[in-house]
């Protein structure tokens, strides 16, 4: 392991290590404000495709390209702070659609696995048996299952919010609450977790409600689209990031509208941000606000800032993504 030895840097220490690695400047207030605002690390994060890279020949005689600290000529200080400001925006704009679909699936999986008792979610006949069977937990040597992990989470939520209608469950029930209501409390990754330990039978039911194929389509996209939230809700760098949790792209026949995700050359492990995006337009069809998102998103990504060297293919939009059928709705192509 290598010692880090490196000296703490003052912020005009550090615009003055950027310009050495040939950053352009010409307003150092400006570049110490921003620098005081959003910090070095975050500000190189967003400049880190805009530095020079080498392609180099390894002793295996694999080929990769090594980035370097320089920056590429005409890199400005003003591309990050664009950057950072279109990412910011992006961010906003994700996070409303994570909130209608975070609800709506609330009410769905509710509703649906209310039919079959007010309590299914304690009932271990409503999941998949590798989620309820017992294992060995390898810190506690106890046996405990998913499940059992999940209702200790959940009740973690119940028993510590401050919501009026779980008071109410609290005092006149004793905390028992029936999964349409306990539904309320739960998170994205709650109900990702949940949904995921489902029978398949229940599970279909949900898929359906939003158009899409099978569980386990659904399950992914859930998962993502999770991921996805927790990068905006965290404000980390979304805008190129590649996705650790991708969504799952399913065949040409069963989705139309996402066909085209499957025509893409991008691998599975560079999946960029447009999958989840595609996603949510799809998912948010069998939702409300439908064309007003997709329409704010159009107007979005034309504003990505003019820098050399990235465009909205750094995010995995298709050229052509506009003229596709998924960011043309009924209501949007009438207006």
């Amino acid at each position: 392991m290598v010692e880090y030895t490196k000296p703490w840097l003052s912020i005009e220490d550090q615009v003055a290590q950027l310009c050495g690695r040939g950053l352009i400047v010409d307003d150092e207030e400006n570049a110490l404000l921003l620098l005081e605002e959003v910090g070095y690390y975050r500000l190189t994060g967003y400049l880190y495709p805009s530095r020079e890279s080498l392609s180099v020949v390894e002793e295996s005689g694999r080929r990769s390209v090594r980035v370097l600290s320089n920056y590429r000529h005409g890199t400005r200080i003003e591309h990050a702070s664009a950057l950072i400001q279109f990412d910011r925006a992006l961010r906003l704009h994700v996070l409303e659609a994570v909130e209608r679909i975070e609800v709506s699936l609330r009410t769905q999986i509710g509703y649906i696995l209310g039919q079959r008792s007010a309590f299914a979610h304690l009932d271990q006949r409503t999941f998949t048996t590798s989620f309820v069977e017992p294992r060995a937990d390898p810190v506690s040597d106890r046996k405990t299952s998913k499940h059992a992990e999940w209702l200790a989470r959940v009740d973690a939520r119940r028993v510590n919010s401050k919501e009026a209608f779980v008071e109410h469950f609290r005092k006149k029930y004793d905390g028992q609450m029936p999964i349409w209501a306990l539904t309320e409390v739960l998170e994205l990754g709650h109900l990702a977790t949940l949904y995921t330990g489902l029978q398949n039978d229940v599970a279909t039911r949900v898929a359906r409600h939003y158009r899409v194929p099978s569980k386990t389509v659904l399950a992914s996209w859930i998962a993502s689209t999770n991921y996805v939230r927790n990068v905006a809700a965290h404000q980390a760098r979304l805008f190129n990031r590649r996705l650790v949790v991708a969504p799952t792209r399913p065949k040409s026949n069963s989705v139309p509208e996402l066909a085209h995700l499957r025509e893409l050359s991008t691998p599975t492990k560079d999946f960029g941000l447009y999958n989840a995006l595609a996603v949510m337009a799809y998912l948010l069809r069998s939702i409300s606000g439908h064309a007003e998102w997709v329409e704010h998103l159009r107007g979005l990504i034309a504003t990505f800032p003019t820098v050399a060297h990235l465009g909205i293919d750094s995010m995995g939009f298709p050229s052509n993504w506009t003229a596709m059928d998924l960011w043309n709705p009924p209501a949007l192509a009438a207006d």
